[in-house]
């Protein structure tokens, strides 16, 4: 019992000292931390091409009976065809249309990479996004996969109509990369990394550097010690003079 009590109080010893240290270097690791947000913002603001998003949404309907009223049937079979839409959307024939159609020489995957297409729950309606460098091409590109997409939909799963919901904007703010989220993120990811490595060298540093060091790692008892002054001499070197302590 004895033996436990006192491996506990050795580790909160441990605990408070490396808390202490911590605190003594609380500059250093604030000083990181604002070197590291400080280059964090410098990257987001002029080292990455910043891109925009332009959205535009259409309503896909898949009216059996022409003629017709839209029935209770219509309206599942729809939901349902959902994600073939969506398919759809990003399917080889539509972005070759698009690509041709703006010129844009760019390589299929490349172009997929840049849409998403999203469903809203419990709705028939598919939102568009297309992201890109400049934000005027971003409407275009988003406008034209919607008119090409609704024509192939149209002529592959044989229904009447895909009415626009809401075309393509013109995005204002930039979509990517986000300086704040950016500078936030690398400040504290500074003062982490700095803090983890002070504990571990810390933690690490086994070397003797007071008298209770040699009793705690040693099991010795210190029955003397030789300080070591400095003095400086005629010249302005510094020079160590050791004074010595007798033990009796």
């Amino acid at each position: 019992m004895e033996q436990k009590t006192q491996q506990h109080d050795e580790i909160v010893i441990d605990l408070g000292e490396l808390f202490a240290l911590v605190l003594r270097k609380i500059w250093l690791i604030i000083a990181v931390g604002l070197v590291v947000a400080l280059g964090a913002y410098l990257l987001s603001k002029y080292a990455i091409t910043p891109k925009y998003q332009s959205t535009t949404k259409v309503y896909v309907m898949n009216k059996q009976n022409e003629g017709a009223g839209i029935t209770y049937s219509d309206l599942q079979s729809s939901t349902q065809l959902t994600k073939d839409y969506m398919t759809l959307v990003t399917s080889r024939p539509v972005i070759e249309q698009v690509n041709a159609e703006l010129g844009l020489d760019m390589k299929y995957k490349q172009m997929v990479d840049m849409i998403s297409v999203k469903n809203p729950d419990n709705t028939r309606i598919l939102s568009i996004t297309v992201e890109y460098t400049d934000p005027f091409m971003a409407k275009k590109i988003a406008d034209a996969i919607r008119i090409a997409s609704a024509d192939h939909i149209k002529s592959v799963m044989d229904i009447d109509q895909v009415n626009v919901v809401e075309e393509a904007n013109i995005p204002e703010e930039q979509s990517s990369p986000n300086t704040l989220k950016n500078t936030i993120l690398g400040g504290f990811i500074g003062v982490v990394i700095t803090t983890i490595i002070i504990c571990l060298i810390f933690i690490l540093d086994d070397t003797i550097k007071t008298p209770d060091d040699v009793e705690k790692h040693l099991g010795l008892s210190v029955l003397s010690t030789i300080p070591v002054q400095t003095e400086i001499d005629d010249s302005g070197n510094i020079r160590n003079r050791k004074s010595k302590k007798n033990k009796r």
